[in-house]
């Protein structure tokens, strides 16, 4: 079914806000602009901010969802005879590959993150969305794989593969700060990667083979 005039207006008018909102924020700091110079700027009501948006730090951290659940994503499309471990490698190395924007290889990422490290509240909220991947995955895996809810295995691959995105994030996120170009940052993170899965034991790596 295709959207509506009125599920499109409500979507741009939520862009709309985000975008304006995170651009003040990346000049002057989050800290430092409130929600009332935000609606100001954007041309809304408080109010209508605070319809779209539940609290402050999520006019910066708009697109959390599709980080949260991204590994949940990889895992429920993988192939047959792949495992959930072969599905997130095989999707972070393309992303990676692909210089891609969605995991912090771009020109600009580095001020993103120094107003996160400039924030308590941005940084915060960011170590919960790491520990809600983490949560969305395990439910994901039990989905998959019809664990039972005392079998601690689905828990423990979730964590794995979690501390696996977040360290990749984390690692790409220190070299743009340090001024690295997106090439050379995925190129090094390429290698990461590839450590990171050899280190992994075999229950990770074989768990939730999808069936031929």
């Amino acid at each position: 079914m295709s959207e509506g005039l009125r599920e499109r207006k409500k979507r741009q008018t939520r862009q709309h806000i985000s975008d304006v909102a995170t651009g003040l924020f990346l000049e002057r700091g989050f800290d430092a602009v409130t929600i009332a110079e935000v609606a100001e700027a954007a041309d809304v009501s408080v109010n209508t901010v605070y319809n779209y948006f539940e609290a402050k730090e999520d006019l910066f951290l708009d697109r959390s969802k599709s980080v949260v659940d991204r590994l949940s994503r990889f895992v429920r499309a993988r192939g047959k005879g792949e495992s959930a471990s072969d599905a997130v490698f095989r999707e972070l190395r393309e992303l990676v590959e692909a210089v891609s924007p969605a995991i912090g290889l771009f020109e600009g990422y580095a001020r993103f993150m120094e107003v996160v490290h400039g924030s308590h509240t941005l940084g915060s909220r960011l170590g919960f969305l790491q520990h809600e991947v983490l949560v969305d995955l395990d439910r994901t895996l039990r989905e998959e794989t019809g664990a039972d809810e005392d079998d601690t295995l689905p828990t423990l691959v979730a964590g794995q593969l979690s501390w696996v995105h977040g360290t990749l994030m984390g690692r790409i996120a220190q070299r743009m700060l340090e001024g690295a170009e997106p090439g050379p940052a995925s190129r090094e993170a390429l290698v990461l990667l590839d450590d990171m899965e050899a280190v992994l034991g075999e229950k990770v790596l074989k768990y939730a083979v999808r069936d031929a």
